[in-house]
């Protein structure tokens, strides 16, 4: 048994930390004892959002690319406008993040970063009996009222018709970043959620080391949590740490957890 240190940067400034013990024997063909380059972590394949690893990823691309002044986005849709499938819906919030991309464009901002959550539950026998919705959490630039006033259609002899009820939020970050609200909009088992994100959001990287801590240190970390938060701090001086957490398991032992921020001395270094 020995320690491995997995160290993933969620774009610039967040970094989580797994310190995990592994068995000899698991690692004999994967080269153990050389310092990993950094590697991009993998997607999760599924477009739901029912598996802990899809959420703790979204997580990760969250805290990774908004924070303050972007905005969290709430549409629904009015009865009249309702769609009648998943894919439909989709449609309709892609055409509405285009809009978006096209108003940035002629307003000279940047490109438009986002991650979606479509939610939405169904019966057996395929009606909706939870009214679908969707959740945007995108870079701001524009107006909360401008990002409203897109969520609509143009209706032939109307104009153009509001979809139903939108609302747009400014992010107010924690010392966990955007966790909290990355939580809420992947929350209700009951439910069914799909997600997607823009193609030019910072995707974690990792990389791995099985030098920088023994079973011992971490048994004593696990065991005396001040004690752990000064190793931590120790091992990752340019770091503040916001959040740890361990884990015992029968078969493998003490797990460790991190999650850190790049002080704010050494981000304008």
């Amino acid at each position: 048994m020995f320690i491995r240190e997995k160290k993933i940067q969620c774009g610039s400034y967040y970094a989580e930390v797994d310190i995990i013990p592994r068995t000899i024997d698991a690692e004999r063909t994967a080269k153990r004892g050389r310092r990993s380059r950094k590697q991009r972590e993998s997607a999760p394949k599924q477009k739901n959002l029912n598996d802990k690893n899809a959420k703790r990823y979204l997580i990760q691309l969250g805290n990774g690319n908004f924070g303050a002044g972007d905005l969290h986005v709430s549409c629904t849709y009015s009865n009249e406008y309702l769609p009648e499938t998943v894919e439909q819906a989709e449609r309709e919030v892609k055409n509405f993040l285009r809009r978006i991309e096209y108003r940035r464009n002629k307003s000279g901002l940047s490109a438009l970063k986002y991650i979606l959550v479509t939610e939405y539950k169904k019966d057996e026998a395929g009606k909706f009996i939870k009214r679908i919705h969707h959740h945007i959490i995108m870079n701001g630039g524009l107006s909360r009222d401008e990002v409203e006033s897109i969520w609509s259609k143009q209706v032939k002899g109307q104009g153009r018709q509001s979809l139903g009820f939108v609302n747009a939020d400014r992010i107010q970050p924690n010392k966990n970043g955007i966790e909290a609200l990355c939580r809420y909009i992947t929350k209700d088992p009951q439910g069914k959620k799909r997600w997607s994100s823009s193609r030019n959001l910072k995707r974690p990287v990792s990389r791995t080391n099985d030098f920088r801590y023994s079973l011992m240190r971490v048994k004593k970390m696990a065991a005396d949590p001040a004690y752990g938060k000064l190793m931590l701090e120790k091992m990752y001086p340019k770091y503040e740490i916001s959040k740890v957490e361990s884990k015992y398991y029968e078969l493998t032992g003490w797990h460790i957890y991190v999650k850190m921020w790049l002080r704010p001395a050494v981000r304008q270094e």
